[in-house]
This record gives C-alpha cells, structure tokens and sequence, in this order.
C-alpha cells in the first residue's frame, strides 16, 4: 500500500479543514513547496493536492503553486478540485500533474469522465467519491446528491477510471480513525486501484488499512500536520 501525504491549498496556503468547512480552517504554512519536498524526503510516495479554491469556485487559483511543487519533487502528483473540465485537466498535467482527480463532474456526468480517460488514459484518471454515510456530496463536500457512493465507484470504474479515491466526510481532519467498514465495502465493489482517505490519526489506523486485500493507497493529511503520524516511521 502506497502512502499518499496531503497537501490542501486555499490561497497559496497549505491548511487543513474539519470535515471540509471553510469555516473551520487551520493554516501550516504559506511555503507549500517545502512542505512537499518534507514529504518527499520522509517517505511519501505520492503527493495527493487539493485546490480547495478551485473545489468550492471551479476555477484553478492555485495552479502556480501545483506547478512549483511539481518541478520540486521527483515523487508523482495528484491534483483534484475544479477538474470539471477538458482544459482544466490538460492545464493540470501541463502544470506537471501525473493524476486528476475528478469530483463533482464525476457525480453528473460518466461521459464526461469516459471521455477523458480516453483522452488521457485511465492512469491519468482518478475518481473522488466523497461520502456522508453512504451517499455521495460535491462542489467542495457543500451539496449532497443523493447518489449511493458504491454506485458511483462501479460505474466510474467501467467509464474507464483507473482509481478512485473514497472520502468519508464525516472523519476527515477528525482525526478519529477512517471508516473502515465503508472503505471495506468499495474495496469489494471495484477492481480498479482504491485509495482511503479520511481520519488516518495513528500507525495502527495505517497497519489495519495496509492489512485490508488489494487497497492501492492510503491518504494522510491532519495526523502528519500535527505530527501525530511521521512517514519515516509508517515506513
């Protein structure tokens, strides 16, 4: 299982959000480059960003920051928020991006994510499903859709994603522990690379996702800000 570190920007800043609410944001640092090249330099193997501008607005406004990070590391990339469309993802892999992440347009439109696994290849592809018990929520976890989170996942595998990265909402930045019994369930619907995401806080919340069959990676944010995790250590 792969250790993915996470860096959220909002405005050029690195900061992290308690169940995705602007409200409730916590600043690191205005250098997200150095914090990448820590992450790189303790063991991650892949970098997972999140433009939260761009998730809550739909514009990239942190593209510059993306790219500077990218030309600092020798790790890959992954970039989700506003990826809603073709020029948004071909401006992302331009930037250096190895990976998108495709949230929102995911929840409305399949064709738009065959299309661009297509396009790009299904490598370069990931689905996010964030979820709230169960069911599917977008545009920066603001709206609840409706739609079943494993539906999602099954479908988005056969419209050509190559992974898809399962949020549960209500751990994130909680530091509480994943849902495990969630992530188990996609686990078992898709056949596709699966990354965990939400509420890592310990080496034993990594060990038990490490130990489940087939899980691809595993995204850690909070817990290595507050330094309750070191990726030297997982490793």
């Amino acid at each position: 299982m792969i250790l993915l570190p996470a860096i959220d920007l909002m405005s050029g800043e690195v900061v992290r959000l308690r169940q995705g609410k602007a409200n409730q944001k916590t600043v690191y640092s205005s250098d997200p480059v150095a914090f990448a090249r820590q992450w790189e330099a303790e063991g991650g193997d892949y970098l997972h960003i999140v433009d939260l501008d761009a998730a809550f607005t739909g514009e990239l406004r942190n593209l510059e920051c993306v790219r500077a990070i990218c030309e600092a590391v020798r790790i890959p990339v992954e970039l989700g928020g506003g990826m809603r469309s073709e020029a948004a993802i071909r401006r992302a892999i331009r930037a250096g991006v190895s990976r998108v992440v495709i949230g929102t347009r995911a929840a409305e439109s399949l064709a738009f994510v065959r299309g661009m696994a297509l396009g790009f290849g299904s490598e370069r592809i990931a689905v996010g499903i964030d979820a709230k018990d169960g069911l599917v929520a977008v545009k920066g976890w603001t709206e609840a859709t409706g739609m079943v989170a494993l539906d999602l996942a099954r479908r988005a595998e056969d419209a050509g994603a190559g992974t898809i990265i399962y949020t549960d909402i209500a751990t994130d930045g909680m530091l509480q522990g994943p849902n495990f019994a969630e992530t188990e369930r996609v686990l078992a619907a898709v056949r596709c690379q699966l990354i965990a995401s939400g509420g890592v806080s310990s080496a034993e919340d990594v060990r038990q996702l490490a130990e489940m069959p087939g899980l691809y990676g595993c995204i850690i944010g909070k817990a290595l800000y507050d330094g309750k995790l070191r990726l030297a250590e997982l490793r």
